[in-house]
């Protein structure tokens, strides 16, 4: 649905957007992570036609950048802080906005009434915009965005200024219209992005630095594989770790613990991902007649991940 293929957006001797290669699938919800000034913004602005790339070019649903007119038809755009005429009132102004967007009057006032109440509006629908909440704005901002029933929807930061139940709420959204239309968001709410995305891109200083799953993710960044795993005694754990460094000599133990009397807590990583670690240590255990309590695989959090390609550390 959305292909890039080398996206650049410069501002004098500046690149605010570097070679972005990416492709988003139809009816997929795609995150957009980076820190503050990652380029996040401008790549959104030139998807929806509002700046022109300094280079490269992308394509959504078949039409290039170049063929605004029916790219802007085809996207519903939300960014982060939504324009709107705040001396109307909600109805007055998504009539407005449907009028521009050309919907025609038999069926207008049915849209409006089915994305006020997807998006939460019916008991403000007669209020002026100005008289409403940051939350409440930025439903208004994403019920326009809707009205035209876009077949790609991107969002810049879309749950900003909306309390903990408007934010589940405008997730549920998201995850539904991600079954019928394919979303692009951003946001710096990393759970949320977890959430609702189904794979999500990290840029910094404009550039792509890793795209995929959570899970595709995580492995990216932690490199290798991890098992947390608990051994009935320090007996049985030394002959057991002993059993697995001998089997694979890059082993390596990065916290041994005794829980208590008769329970020892071990972490093991080594540095090869397609080494099914947890598998070789149960049969290490199974080969030293030692019981295993625990064992589960070890993942980086979407927030180490974040930290790790963006050059943020503690």
């Amino acid at each position: 649905m959305i292909k890039a293929d080398n996206l650049t957006r410069k501002y004098g001797d500046q690149f605010a957007v570097l070679n972005l290669n990416f492709e988003v699938k139809r009816g997929e919800v795609m995150g957009l992570l980076g820190p503050n000034g990652a380029g996040k913004s401008t790549t959104m602005k030139m998807l929806t036609c509002f700046l022109p790339p300094s280079d490269g070019d992308a394509v959504i649903d078949g039409y290039s950048l170049s063929q605004s007119i029916e790219v802007r038809r085809l996207v519903g755009y939300l960014p982060e802080h939504a324009p709107s005429y705040h001396d109307l009132d909600v109805e007055a102004y998504l009539q407005f906005t449907g009028k521009m967007h050309g919907i025609p009057s038999a069926t207008r006032k049915d849209k409006i009434a089915e994305m006020s109440r997807a998006c939460g509006l019916e008991q403000v629908m007669y209020r002026r915009i100005e008289e409403l909440s940051k939350g409440f704005r930025q439903r208004v901002g994403l019920a326009a965005s809707m009205l035209h029933d876009p077949q790609c929807l991107i969002l810049d930061e879309p749950t900003t200024g909306l309390d903990p139940n408007q934010i589940i709420e405008i997730r549920h959204l998201i995850r539904h219209l991600g079954e019928q239309k394919t979303v692009l968001l951003s946001s710096h709410i990393l759970p949320e992005v977890e959430a609702v995305c189904d794979r999500m891109m990290i840029i910094d200083k404009g550039e792509l630095q890793a795209l995929g799953t959570s899970a595709e993710l995580s492995k990216q960044s932690q490199g290798g594989a991890c098992v947390v795993t608990t051994i009935q005694t320090q007996t049985q754990t030394g002959a057991v770790l002993a059993r697995l460094k001998n089997e694979l000599p890059e082993l390596e133990i990065s916290s041994e613990q005794r829980l208590d009397r008769d329970e020892v807590q071990c972490e093991l990583y080594h540095p090869d991902p397609t080494v099914a670690l947890a598998e070789r240590l149960f049969h290490a255990a199974v080969a030293e007649q030692a019981v295993l309590l625990e064992i589960r695989n070890e993942q980086a959090s979407l927030e180490d991940v974040f930290r790790s390609l963006t050059g943020v550390h503690s």
